[in-house]
């Protein structure tokens, strides 16, 4: 975008990229204005949208229910395995996470009306919460729709989803004046506008092709059939892995997915409001109804559609489900800080969040430097770092990880030329400077008087193979 100075139709190896809209990258462009172009340039937007997804987190717990509750949630989101692998990579996950959540919040701000929830008290503030004042509201009508307009632009249709929480949530509660509230109509046109305004001329520019592959190929496509190898090739094994998410959720979610069967035996026996007693000695009072109230129910249908919709897609990835993580954190944070308040273990909170932060902090501090030799493209760029000319030309043969172009065209002009076997030596014949990339085992077979090269035994992550490759250089 920077070299072509074009921000509506984003390009990578001068090809078109239509496989998503073009948020992420104006962000990542804004990083690299202000820090220069790196991999901590391009990384940094997603811990930037991360810690935003914290703060919106925590107000919205504190306003809820209590300041402690707020922190334990955004303590809860920031802390999972999910959280950490995906807020540090250059990907628009994170982007789309922040724009949903804060649709969602904004949602429930909406419903916030006595016909659907009536003022009642909660365990560490006396005060009712009762429906937010006319301006209030204007505010959360703005911030919903506009915020389904950015999360599709960061990712697609599928931040849309918080209008079905909070249809569903309408149904349920039979609350039909909301649907009056949230004036649908001119909330959508409002989000259609504001997606138009990028959405228009990169569909004129591309003759439609945008919405033909990112809307046709990496949404329709990717719901029905399996797409890169994630998912199943069979409807027997569809069937097989309908609970994936189900069971990747103990991994993803960890190490708080320790108490999500509590959660689950707490949330069952809540169907019914009842009365919990304190702790003996506590002269036999009896603290609030413990019941699943307005708000766990939104964040429970929230959590159930994320869920329902990607076990029904075909296409699966363990990150697929991370919009739902604000919600489970901030539910999981209001009954474990409810259940702690009456002296029920209260200290293991603090327990798991202090011993995880300083696991994950060791992780990112003393495994990224040990297993960077295992990126090829990474160690193939720095050990021919200092041979590289602007003017070369490169091409690769069976090895076509995003990484190479990364890396080698921040000391190369042109652009990556994907060959294949019988191609490869042609291309080294030619005039000119020039490099290669190609599996070891070919070296000898091609290139018997081989210029100066480079070996590197690594992992290609985009297959999940071992490669052992060669950088074949021609210096003129």
């Amino acid at each position: 975008m920077i070299q072509r100075a074009d921000y509506v139709v984003p390009y990578f190896n001068n090809q078109l990229r239509l496989d998503k809209p073009p948020l992420t990258y104006w962000a990542q462009v804004a990083s690299y204005r202000i820090f220069g172009e790196s991999d901590f340039s391009a990384r940094f937007p997603s811990a930037f949208a991360a810690a935003l997804i914290a703060l919106v987190i925590f107000a919205w717990g504190g306003r809820n229910d209590s300041a402690r509750v707020g922190w334990w949630a955004a303590i809860i989101f920031t802390l999972s395995l999910q959280t950490f692998l995906h807020a540090k990579a250059a990907v628009a996950d994170m982007w789309l996470v922040l724009f949903m959540t804060l649709a969602h919040w904004s949602g429930y701000k909406l419903l916030q009306r006595p016909t659907f929830n009536a003022p009642h008290s909660t365990p560490n503030q006396g005060a009712a919460v009762s429906s937010p004042p006319w301006a209030a509201r204007r505010t959360a009508f703005v911030v919903f729709y506009l915020s389904l307009a950015f999360g599709f632009l960061a990712k697609g249709p599928i931040a849309w989803i918080p209008l079905l929480t909070v249809a569903m949530t309408i149904i349920l509660a039979r609350n039909w004046q909301s649907f009056r509230d949230f004036r649908f109509l001119r909330g959508i046109l409002l989000t259609l506008a504001v997606v138009a305004l990028w959405g228009i001329p990169a569909l004129i520019r591309t003759h439609g092709e945008f919405f033909a592959i990112g809307i046709g190929r990496h949404v329709i496509s990717r719901s029905l059939t399996t797409m890169e190898g994630h998912g199943a090739s069979s409807f027997g094994m569809y069937l097989l892995l309908l609970p994936f998410y189900f069971v990747t959720i103990f991994v993803s979610f960890f190490p708080w997915s320790i108490k999500l069967p509590w959660l689950i035996r707490k949330l069952w026996g809540q169907r019914k409001a009842r009365i919990i007693r304190l702790r003996p000695g506590d002269s036999g009072q009896t603290a609030p109804a413990l019941s699943r109230n307005d708000l766990d129910n939104y964040l429970i249908t929230g959590i159930a559609i994320i869920f329902v919709i990607f076990t029904l897609v075909a296409t699966k990835l363990p990150h697929y489900t991370l919009p739902a993580f604000p919600l489970l954190a901030l539910l999981l944070a209001r009954h474990w800080h409810r259940a702690a308040a009456f002296g029920h273990r209260g200290s293991l909170f603090r327990t798991i969040a202090v011993s995880v932060a300083c696991v994950w902090i060791s992780i990112a501090l003393v495994v990224p430097p040990l297993v960077a030799r295992f990126f090829p493209a990474y160690q193939l760029f720095r050990e021919s770092r200092a041979y590289l000319q602007p003017n070369m030309q490169f091409g690769s043969v069976e090895f076509e990880e995003p990484s190479v172009v990364w890396y080698f065209r921040s000391s190369v002009q042109s652009f990556l030329t994907r060959l294949n076997k019988k191609k490869a030596a042609d291309f080294m014949s030619k005039p000119g400077p020039r490099f290669v990339i190609v599996p070891t085992s070919l070296v000898q077979t091609f290139f018997s008087n081989h210029p100066q090269t480079w070996r590197c035994r690594g992992f290609n992550i985009a297959k999940g193979k071992r490669v052992d490759l060669t950088l074949v250089l021609k210096s003129e």
